[in-house]
């Protein structure tokens, strides 16, 4: 435990360290918009913003809960299979898994300069859902049918994350961007603490095996509120 404390302090310095010192504002800049609790209602009214909200949350009911309980998950299935695998194969799969998650970050903002946000988070829910789905089917099965979709999990669980600030960022009133954008990550984490506990109640109630599927509720919303949104999007210069 000592040890990945203080591996995590150190990687929040270095992080503080790169900010610091690479950090620069892109070409699109405008005025800086902190937050406003007399805007909060406005911004809860504002149609186009409450429904790219309503599609982060959906991101957010999964994708924390994904990772915490995916490595618990991925001992807890070598166990129910009696195989040989060494802990310290779970291990590499379980960071992998969570790991992919950067390529995923990275395909995400290259493909919506193609596809439109819309498109992309869409894409991306849809197979994370999908995973949560089919997951825990395999559970207890050999390693190597299990790795490939928790892998796959891992990329596109993350994969729109980025793309849902920036949709709210476009799509808010522009005097309300820094109120919209705290609402947004406020809630959503606010909402990880739900499904980080849910998932080992529905442990205890029904298993491993039906845990995770209810994670799938989350990218359904998500993609509900993104499709209601209607529009395909494409990052653009805001003034």
């Amino acid at each position: 435990m000592r040890g990945v404390v203080l591996a995590a302090s150190a990687g929040a310095l270095i992080s503080a360290l790169l900010v610091a010192l690479g950090y620069r504002d892109g070409p699109f800049e405008f005025p800086r918009r902190p937050f406003s609790w007399h805007l909060v209602a406005g911004v809860a009214r504002h149609r186009e913003t409450r429904l790219a909200t309503g599609g982060y949350l959906g991101h957010m009911w999964e994708l924390y809960a994904m990772w915490t309980w995916v490595p618990a998950f991925l001992a807890a299935s070598v166990a129910a299979s009696a195989s040989d695998v060494s802990p310290s194969a779970v291990s590499v799969l379980a960071f992998a898994a969570i790991a992919a998650g950067g390529a995923g970050a990275v395909w995400g903002g290259a493909a919506a300069r193609r596809l439109g946000y819309a498109r992309v988070v869409t894409m991306a829910m849809a197979i994370s859902g999908i995973c949560s789905l089919v997951v825990g089917l395999l559970f207890g099965r050999s390693l190597w049918l299990l790795a490939p979709v928790v892998l796959v999990w891992g990329f596109f669980v993350v994969a729109d994350s980025a793309q849902f600030s920036a949709m709210v960022t476009e799509l808010s009133p522009p005097h309300a961007v820094g109120t919209a954008l705290t609402l947004q990550t406020s809630l959503g984490f606010l909402l990880t603490m739900v499904t980080i506990q849910l998932i080992p109640a529905m442990v205890s109630l029904v298993g491993w095996p039906l845990a995770f599927p209810v994670l799938a509720l989350g990218p359904a919303a998500g993609i509900a509120s993104i499709r209601r949104l209607g529009a395909r999007f494409t990052p653009t210069a805001r003034p």
